[in-house]
């Protein structure tokens, strides 16, 4: 009997349909190995008919060589000959095993990975990285068992089932005294599978819940520090140790009774079975070599921790494919057939477009369309809705009601390749991906921009001046190159010009510029990178004051819309959306742009910019 093995991490438990949806993604990895699980049981079966071939050989063996007869040679050779065959089919089995958990642990993984990177971000991050991470490791590493598990239990009640009936072509009562415990064997297997299954799943429940505290620790290690809070995240961190102790050992009383009670009867039948042998042997109903036979046989139908440790590595698998299964099931951001007509403007259209997160509308019936070409400024206080309106304009996700359409097409019709050539985002804390930084500016998909247009892009970015103080300029390893915050801001916005389309949408990815660059910024924005529309989240005064349009949100709402002037004259709430510290940083920004406002003026009114 094998002992029982958990995998790192899980989540809740999983309910009916995410218990189906593990199965059919177990199915596909058994396919995607499915000659080599082929393989997996036909050696397996081979070597437990070997192993139940061997007792009657053997025993046979043995009256020829009492009764000195002539082919006792010969069958002597035989009996070496299957138990060889055993050794080596078992080999061949295990071997095949090894491949088997690997090719199905990484089709796992790459499905898991699949529906992690083919859903919207906001279904990606219902799942903590933590907690993802043990889900495409641990836990499909866990889950990729079970292909070769499956075939090695199948394979593993040919001796037991085989015995039995070895045992009755043998003697009748023999047969018949090992049938008496055979019930008691069958209670244990199904406890030992029920209990192992729910066991094993709080098991992985609380190491889940843990590790996924540890990765928010290490993503917060500066903050932690610099508040001091070290014990109480340690603390926090090893809470639920007891609680993992607790399961853990449950888990292994599991195991430790089952094998108690299993010990405990097996030698009970096989001496049940000796005596009962020893009196048919007495009376001249069955000879030696059949009593040793009977012996044997008695010992494989009673040999419920081979099945058992098989079934035990099909219940943990099942138990880890759900938490991998769960990254599998995310809904996908399905892509259609649809091309953008050529020379398109990027005429933005949003058609009565609601949202709704947590079973409230968090994005109300918003219409509005954007000419193409121009500049829009999504404004509003925080929690207004700027970023989700970000993400459904350029489609990092679906509106649960309405429909986003870019010069005349559905985007939830567009292909993946179309869709991503032709929009474009920039985001407020961007994360850099590549070797090095000229890899990083020009990551994306479709072909690798040269030397020169990762160049243009930084300069209009201004990433350029302090690329080139790197070690390696643009081939510095992102590894080696020490980023500000800043930096790294313009090197995402380098990143989104690189590969600008017909619609860029810049969410709030100049807030950690200082004025003189953000304004640099936008005037690269307008004059240097591929002209097209742009929707850019405002914080900034000056971002409002440059745009074309300005789409003013408030509680999910679009409370007005129209240019930064009109609003600001008409409406006293619109002025206050902007921070007073801002109305004097940004003054200069009024100036240059034409704007009749002054701070002065604003400052005695009270509104503050």
């Amino acid at each position: 009997m094998s002992p029982p093995d958990a995998a790192a991490g899980t989540a809740q438990e999983p309910e009916p349909d995410l218990a189906r949806g593990a199965d059919r993604a177990l199915v596909a990895a058994a396919r995607h190995s499915g000659g080599r699980t082929a393989a997996v049981l036909g050696c397996a079966v081979a070597a437990a008919a070997a192993a139940l071939a061997e007792p009657a050989v053997l025993g046979h063996t043995l009256d020829l060589l009492l009764r000195r007869d002539p082919s006792g040679p010969a069958w002597t050779l035989l009996c070496a000959a299957v138990i060889a065959a055993e050794v080596a089919l078992d080999a061949a089995a295990a071997r095949l095993t090894g491949e088997v958990d690997g090719r199905s642990t990484a089709r796992l993984r790459r499905l898991g990975l699949a529906g992690l990177l083919g859903t919207a971000p906001h279904h990606a991050a219902r799942h903590a990285p933590g907690e993802t991470a043990a889900r495409l490791t641990a836990h499909a590493t866990e889950a990729g068992k079970v292909p070769a598990a499956v075939a090695h239990a199948l394979a593993a009640l040919l001796p037991p089932l085989g015995a039995v009936a070895a045992l009755f072509l043998i003697d009748l009562w023999t047969a018949l005294t090992f049938l008496l415990g055979l019930p008691v064997l069958v209670l244990l297997l199904r406890a030992f599978t029920r209990d192992t299954l729910t066991s094993v799943a709080r098991y992985q429940q609380v190491q889940l819940a843990t590790a996924g505290r540890l990765v928010e620790a290490l993503a917060g290690a500066r903050t932690i520090a610099a508040a001091g809070t070290a014990d109480r995240e340690r603390a926090r961190i090893l809470a639920r140790l007891p609680e993992l102790g607790t399961e853990g050992r449950r888990m292994w009383q599991v195991y430790g009774g089952t094998t108690a009670r299993s010990t405990a009867l097996m030698p009970m039948l096989l001496y049940a079975v000796l005596a009962v042998g020893g009196i048919r042997l007495a009376a001249g109903a069955i000879g030696v070599g059949e009593l040793l036979a009977a012996l044997r046989y008695a010992g494989l139908a009673a040999g419920v921790g081979a099945v058992t440790g098989a079934l035990a590595a099909v219940a943990r698998g099942r138990a880890a494919a759900r938490r991998t299964a769960a990254l599998v099931a995310l809904p996908p951001l399905g892509h259609g057939r649809a091309e953008l007509p050529e020379g398109g403007p990027g005429t933005l259209e949003l058609r009565d477009v609601r949202v709704v997160r947590g079973g409230s509308a968090v994005l109300h019936d918003i219409r509005l369309v954007v000419p193409g070409g121009s500049t829009v400024a999504v404004v509003g206080r925080s929690g207004a809705g700027k970023t989700l309106f970000a993400a459904v304009a350029g489609r990092l996700a679906d509106p649960d009601a309405g429909e986003v359409l870019l010069d005349g097409v559905p985007l939830r019709e567009l292909t993946g390749e179309a869709l991503r050539r032709e929009v474009g985002y920039a985001f407020d804390r961007p994360v850099l991906l590549g070797d090095t930084v000229g890899g990083a500016i020009g990551f994306g998909a479709g072909p690798a921009p040269g030397p020169q247009e990762v160049r243009a892009a930084a300069r209009a970015a201004g990433a350029d001046p302090f690329v080139r103080r790197l070690p390696d300029g643009y081939g510095t390893r992102l590894a080696d190159a020490p980023l500000s915050g800043g930096e790294v801001q313009r090197l995402g916005l380098a990143r989104a010009f690189c590969r600008a389309g017909r619609l860029l949408v810049l969410d709030d990815a100049t807030s950690s510029l200082d004025t003189v660059t953000a304004r640099e910024v936008e005037r690269a924005l307008a004059r240097e990178i591929r002209p097209g529309t742009r929707i850019v989240v405002a914080h900034r005064l000056s971002s409002a004051v440059r745009a074309d349009l300005v789409v003013w949100l408030e509680g999910g709402r679009m409370r007005a819309a129209g240019t930064h002037a009109e609003l600001w004259r008409r409406d006293p709430a619109y002025r206050a959306v902007f921070a007073a510290a801002d109305a004097t940083k940004d003054a200069d920004a009024d100036a240059e742009a034409g704007t009749d406002e002054r701070p002065v003026p604003l400052r005695k009114q009270g509104a503050g910019r």
